[in-house]
């Protein structure tokens, strides 16, 4: 399986799959922090490390099987002051959906907190 990871930190979405038994040839990581690049690194020398995903072109990745990643939190969390996409850092939740249109993987998770229902 080849795998995107989004907003990689150190590493769990990797960690996720190899638990769950799942064998992957290529696995593609975005993360902006260095130390969490340094600890992911550690346990997985052979993944490829990229920067920014707002500077990704993730059209090269139209073959691969899965899109995954949890974009900044802090805008929707509960124990935060839920701007929500007034808070800067949510609007990363946009650059999830462009690597999804571009990618256009056989399969998707986006993982991020429980959020207040507005409206309902």
């Amino acid at each position: 399986m080849k795998v995107i990871s989004l907003f990689n930190g150190v590493g769990c979405g990797r960690v996720a799959l190899e638990r769950s038994n799942i064998s992957v040839d290529r696995y593609v990581s975005h993360e902006i922090n260095k130390y969490a690049n340094q600890v992911a690194q550690h346990h997985y020398p052979d993944d490829e490390y990229c920067g920014d995903v707002c500077e990704a072109d993730f059209t090269q990745y139209k073959d691969f099987d899965l899109l995954i990643g949890g974009s900044p939190c802090q805008g929707f969390s509960f124990a935060g002051k839920q701007l929500n996409f007034n808070d800067s850092r949510s609007i990363l939740f946009f650059e999830f959906v462009r690597a999804l249109k571009e990618i256009q993987p056989r399969y998707f998770m986006l993982e991020n907190v429980r959020m207040k229902k507005e409206g309902m």
